[in-house]
């Protein structure tokens, strides 16, 4: 059960507020980006569903994934972790794998990524947003079935960004939710398909920002939002 925010939680949302807009009005100058996140320390721990993790944290709950007809296969869901960098990898690899000829569309797709969202849903609205920006947009993707188009992600590095560190610092007790954290992933984008039956490929250098709130939080992690593509925390 989840205890009602206090008026004590709202000022400290609005804190985070007042510190994220002071945080990007120094990300411009320095070209790079700083995204909304939730505000106010939590006293509520999530009681979904759950399942066992592979971050050997204790049972979260369950991403559960859009399907079509009765029978169809499912879209795969995000795996979880009570593991930061575990969590941050598992998402990014989802984040980027689709393909066109699955008989699922986009939002299908990003219905995967919000189910991991914080369950809170404050910031539901923001991150669907940003999850869009990373897929293609209906009429695209309807270009891309006809070559067969899929799309995966490998994965290069995973850190903490210096940046994040410089924001924790500033931030008063109380304005982070404890666990909240950022990764940087880099990597490369893979795409194929198919041109007058012969298979094409091509690959991407690809940077991004996932911003995640793990445990004591919650019990498994979950995402709250994610920066523009290459236009990431360094």
């Amino acid at each position: 059960m989840k205890t009602p925010l206090t008026s004590s939680d709202a000022r400290s949302r609005q804190r985070l507020i007042a510190l994220i807009a002071g945080l990007l009005a120094v990300a411009v100058v320095a070209g790079i980006g700083v995204y909304g996140l939730l505000a106010g320390p939590r006293t509520t721990n999530d009681t979904s569903d759950t399942s066992t993790d592979g971050g050997g944290g204790r049972p979260g709950p369950v991403a559960t994934p859009p399907h079509g007809p009765a029978g169809s296969p499912r879209l795969p869901a995000v795996a979880a972790s009570a593991d930061p960098e575990t969590f941050a990898r598992n998402l990014a690899e989802a984040l980027f794998a689709w393909d066109t000829a699955s008989g699922f569309m986009p939002l299908d797709y990003t219905s995967v990524i919000l189910s991991v969202g914080d369950p809170s849903g404050e910031e539901q609205a923001g991150l669907a947003a940003d999850v869009a920006a990373y897929l293609p947009t209906r009429e695209a993707w309807i270009d891309l079935r006809q070559y067969a188009t899929t799309q995966h992600l490998t994965i290069d590095e995973a850190f903490v960004p210096d940046a994040w560190g410089d924001a924790v610092e500033q931030a008063q007790p109380g304005q982070l939710a404890p666990g909240t954290t950022a990764y940087t992933i880099e990597g490369t984008r893979h795409r194929t398909g198919v041109w007058n039956d012969e298979e094409v490929t091509s690959a991407h250098p690809v940077a991004f920002t996932v911003f995640i709130v793990c445990a004591p939080t919650y019990d498994t992690c979950h995402l709250l939002r994610l920066s523009q593509l290459d236009n990431l925390l360094r």
